[in-house]
């Protein structure tokens, strides 16, 4: 099971967030966990986390997360503002959709995720 980890400032948007990704992701079919975390614990968050999708309040921190990120090579994306929106966990699991599959697909990636790690289909 591939896990994405959600990352707000407090970690209670995020839950919410995470929620409906996993229950999209198993609508479709998907073999995807989803958790959340603060960007204050993200660092003991990241144990099993194959993609990481960033809150957009957290712009100003995004660099300094993915730069946590890329030591564990996770890649890393900036959600869009409407990502706490009824619509937000579509885009946020398209979004690590296209990262699990292809690190290079997205505007926002930091940090590639390496080849080993298999596709996912959506």
């Amino acid at each position: 099971m591939t896990s994405i980890l959600v990352v707000c400032g407090a970690g209670a948007s995020s839950t919410f967030l995470a929620s409906r990704i996993r229950k999209l992701a198993a609508e479709r079919g998907l073999p995807i966990s989803a958790r959340a975390a603060s960007a204050s614990e993200l660092s003991a968050s990241l144990d099993g986390a194959a993609v990481i999708l960033v809150g957009p309040h957290l712009e100003a921190e995004f660099e300094a997360i993915s730069a946590i990120a890329a030591a564990q090579s996770i890649p890393t994306a900036l959600l869009p503002a409407t990502a706490f929106g009824a619509d937000g966990a579509i885009a946020a699991l398209d979004t690590a959709v296209s990262l699990i599959n292809d690190p290079h697909d997205s505007q926002n990636l930091t940090n590639p995720r390496p080849a080993d790690k298999g596709p996912l289909h959506a």
